[in-house]
């Protein structure tokens, strides 16, 4: 089957018309808070509320347990959303007070978060089976309900990604400064872990909570191989994270593989080229900006009506 019918195949089926559409602000979402993420050496953060959302959908998986909703799993992505900013304010706030450091606070999460979600779906009747579409993705189970928080959550962070670019770009680059220079430094690093809390939520259904990190954080180190702005590096991670979760929506819709792992690796062969293209792209911009010499050392290479006019 070609490219061409294949793509007419998956635009006829309504579960894979909401899939793309998820993908897609996925795939531009995501990047967008990693490039803060990376630029604040916290590529882990990401991999840390991913586990405290597990939580959540455990959470989402117990309410709809003891309410008898169908299906029951309806509020397991409000429960990620929830259980992610709070454990994304929690760590901004242990991290601020200085009580432990950063690394202890992510453990934390990682640890307290895988435990605390197989507890809570053991309690509400399931298995720990019945996380691995949460684990690892499942674009099957994308619903409508999904589609439209997934394009609610991408518009927010999109825009306060972009909107809020330089106060939050002279945070990640120097919060020292940045506090000095009278930004509300606490506020403005709450309000990237949110961000980042929102875009695991998003990405959820997608590349599941053990791998939204490297969505967020691959295309943004893919992209620093080829560019050298900050908003150059965002913008080229968003058109990254695009193609491939795309690609990997449309891969997985072949082939019976995991749409999560499959985006992951396209998204690390992505980076294998950039690294791949760094030498020639530097060397391009080396020749481009290197100083011409005004003065040329041939004679005959100065004509005439080249020389300057004579003063007065």
């Amino acid at each position: 089957m070609g490219i061409v019918e294949t793509l007419s195949e998956m635009l006829g089926s309504p579960l894979m018309r909401r899939s793309l559409v998820v993908a897609v602000l996925v795939g531009v979402a995501a990047p967008v808070m990693g490039t803060y993420l990376v630029q604040r050496r916290l590529a882990l953060l990401g991999d840390g509320i991913g586990h405290v959302a597990l939580t959540g959908v455990a959470l989402g998986w117990l309410v709809g347990s003891l309410t008898g909703v169908s299906p029951i799993d309806r509020f397991a992505v409000p429960g990620a959303i929830v259980a992610s900013v709070a454990g994304a304010l929690l760590i901004e706030l242990v991290r601020a007070r200085g009580r432990t450091s950063g690394d202890v606070a992510l453990a934390m999460l990682f640890y307290g978060g895988i435990a605390g979600g197989v507890l809570i779906i053991t309690i509400s009747g399931g298995s720990s089976s019945t996380l691995t579409g949460y684990l690892f993705g499942s674009i099957a189970t994308v619903s409508s309900l999904d589609m439209w928080l997934a394009l609610v959550l991408a518009v927010v962070v999109i825009g306060v990604g972009v909107g809020l670019r330089p106060a939050l770009f002279a945070l990640c680059h120097d919060e020292e400064l940045a506090r000095s220079s009278g930004l509300p430094t606490w506020l403005l690093s709450a309000l990237v872990s949110v961000m980042a809390a929102l875009t695991v939520s998003v990405s959820m259904r997608v590349v599941g909570v053990l791998l939204v990190s490297a969505l967020m954080i691959v295309p943004v180190a893919a992209s620093q191989q080829l560019t050298r702005s900050f908003a150059g590096t965002m913008r080229l991670a968003m058109g990254i994270g695009l193609v491939v979760t795309v690609a990997g929506l449309v891969v997985t819709y072949v082939r019976p593989w995991s749409p999560g792992a499959t985006i992951v690796v396209l998204a690390i062969g992505a980076y294998a080229l950039a690294a791949v293209a760094h030498p020639v792209v530097e060397a391009r911009r080396r020749r481009r900006e290197a100083p011409r010499d005004p003065h040329p050392e041939h004679d005959d290479d100065v004509t005439v009506g080249d020389a300057a006019p004579a003063a007065g």
